[in-house]
């Protein structure tokens, strides 16, 4: 009887071990971050300034990982078809989201083919040209590009980013006409408007913001219906002739869609602590970002609510590849 006894006992040992929550267990491994883009834009910005925090809190080493190309749809692909435990995660814009709307793909799709794990931050962009441009205002760029029909270019990071729906918006609103050329990330965008390549670009507030100060590009407005501290004396363009614009991106973290439910609890819990320090918070706030604070669910009804507001205008201004 005792042998059966302690056979019993580990047996339900075993069981209760076997069933002991995979958060509990996570993770067992490097917990790798993609992110769609080059190295040096806001969404690999705000992915390096979290991984030190979760390495800390989840045991880890937390590593990023640029996978650049097809407006982060390689990106996508890739953690889409990761296993799903949590181990490899997206660092993701909207452009996931609308860059496949505009291409009118099925696959990644962003609500089907992904676990919603955490917003991580919002942002304001700046509508920036290179300082040779005759340009001071959003007005004054306007007048120079009806002058210029079809002869002014803009800069993004690549189709569907938030850089290009700024560009399509101010078109549609201002009626002008300026030609998008799209870049595999935000940073070499930015390095042609620097060097006079490209004379106008919206960029993130947290990658060009610098480059603005130093006077190596100029700032016309910013894209919020408010002004931004982190851009002192920049008007917005809604206020700049262009009533009720307004265009903020949002940058978050996916998991595949199995991955399973505690361990995206577990890391949405880790990456808010991670964005309450008031270190990250100070890091964020100088660049004008503003730090998610969302629940997993929260976090997807976001999406869903960011999808319909891009796919309208997405729709009205025709936005194809052509």
């Amino acid at each position: 009887m005792k042998l059966v006894h302690c056979v019993v006992g580990l047996t339900l040992a075993m069981a209760g071990d076997a069933a002991l929550p995979q958060a509990a267990k996570y993770p067992v491994r490097p917990v790798r971050i993609v992110v769609g883009f080059s190295p040096g834009g806001a969404t690999d910005i705000i992915a390096r300034s979290l991984a030190p925090p979760l390495t800390e809190s989840l045991g880890q080493s937390v590593v990023v990982e640029n996978r650049p190309g097809a407006s982060s749809q390689i990106a996508g692909d890739l953690v889409a078809k990761s296993p799903p435990d949590g181990h490899v995660l997206m660092m993701t814009t909207q452009t996931l989201m609308t860059s496949a709307m505009i291409e009118k793909k099925t696959y990644p799709d962003i609500m089907k083919d992904f676990a919603h794990v955490a917003l991580t931050a919002t942002s304001d962009l700046i509508l920036a040209v290179n300082p040779a441009l005759p340009v001071r205002s959003v007005k004054e760029l306007i007048a120079l590009a009806r002058a210029r029909p079809g002869e002014l270019n803009y800069a993004s990071g690549g189709v569907g980013t938030t850089l290009h729906l700024g560009g399509e918006l101010l078109k549609t609103m201002a009626k002008v006409n300026i030609v998008h050329v799209p870049y595999k990330g935000e940073a070499p965008a930015i390095i042609d408007v620097i060097a006079g390549h490209m004379p106008v670009s919206f960029c993130n507030v947290t990658a060009c913001n610098a480059f603005v100060q130093a006077g190596k590009m100029r700032a016309l407005a910013v894209t919020g219906l408010q002004r931004t501290p982190a851009v002192p004396g920049v008007p917005t363009v809604s206020e700049s002739g262009l009533p009720g614009f307004e265009v903020v991106g949002y940058f978050g973290v996916l998991a595949p869609a199995a991955t399973p439910r505690e361990i995206v609890t577990r890391l949405n819990a880790e990456i808010n602590k991670a964005l309450a320090r008031p270190d990250i918070k100070e890091r964020f706030a100088a660049q004008a970002l503003y730090p998610g604070s969302l629940t997993a669910d929260e976090w997807s009804a976001y999406i869903k609510t960011s999808a319909v507001k891009w796919g309208k205008l997405i729709r009205e201004a025709g936005m194809t590849i052509k």
